[in-house]
């Protein structure tokens, strides 16, 4: 299982969650996406859009300082 990684560092919601949609369409089946972001809505942006989509929300984590980092498999 592949891992790729995208960082949202600086982008304002719902900008994460969007780059990350478009990022998506080229990821390969069963590929996991780290996703690095600081706005304060993206845990629940990305949940929603997960739940959406039918993919799988492994973990999204506080960092501290305001930071996330979620794994989504496709």
């Amino acid at each position: 299982m592949a891992t790729e990684m995208l960082n949202c560092f600086g982008m304002k919601c719902p900008q994460p969650v969007l780059k990350m949609a478009i990022v998506s369409r080229k990821l390969a089946p069963g590929t996991v996406l780290e996703i690095s972001a600081d706005c304060p809505e993206f845990p629940v942006d990305i949940k929603k859009w997960c739940e959406k989509q039918g993919k799988v929300l492994i973990a999204c984590n506080a960092l501290g300082g305001g930071q996330f980092k979620a794994q989504v498999q496709f």
